[in-house]
């Protein structure tokens, strides 16, 4: 866990650059990360500098500048950085997302079989995820476990979805 304390503000603007870094590899504009949060370029340049105050943002000069996480940023957040993940696929409205990793799974209140919710974590953006989408997590690689559900939220500061599941499937070992 970090020791770093992060304003929501911060951490969702922080999250926002890991995301966009992650995507393009390149330096993150100021007004990419505004836009992608909703507020003011001006806004973003502010938080940058506490940011980088915290080492957690280096600037990059020049035309081509902008943003960049550094390493601490990926433990401020509690991302885990691997160099060849397991792949777990997760399909969004039936179509496979190749472009986000499936950091972990919570299963909660699996006692009640109606209500039974999973938190997925994942490494990328929930931004395209809404209230209702079908989402298929798995099958995972040890377990094989799937799960289908609709997204019933999203917690877009640490890229969570919250499903209601509706299926969950491991196939016994025979």
């Amino acid at each position: 866990m970090s020791s770093i304390e992060l304003t929501d503000s911060q951490k969702k603007i922080l999250q926002e650059l890991v995301d966009l870094y992650r995507e393009s590899e390149t330096a993150v504009k100021g007004e990419a990360i505004a836009e992608m949060v909703d507020r003011n370029p001006g806004t973003i340049r502010n938080q940058m500098q506490s940011l980088k105050a915290l080492q957690l943002v280096e600037g990059v000069p020049g035309p081509k500048g902008g943003y960049k996480p550094t390493a601490n940023a990926y433990n401020a957040l509690d991302i885990e950085e691997m160099d060849e993940p397991e792949s777990v696929p997760l399909s969004h409205n039936g179509e496979r997302v190749e472009t986000l990793i499936v950091q972990e799974i919570n299963l909660l209140s699996v006692h009640h079989p109606e209500k039974c919710r999973a938190e997925i974590h994942i490494q990328g953006s929930v931004r395209d995820f809404h209230e209702g989408d079908k989402v298929t997590v798995g099958p995972t690689p040890k377990s094989r476990l799937a799960i289908t559900g609709t997204v019933d939220g999203t917690v877009d500061t640490d890229n969570t979805l919250i499903i209601n599941t509706e299926g969950m499937e491991a196939p016994a070992d025979g």
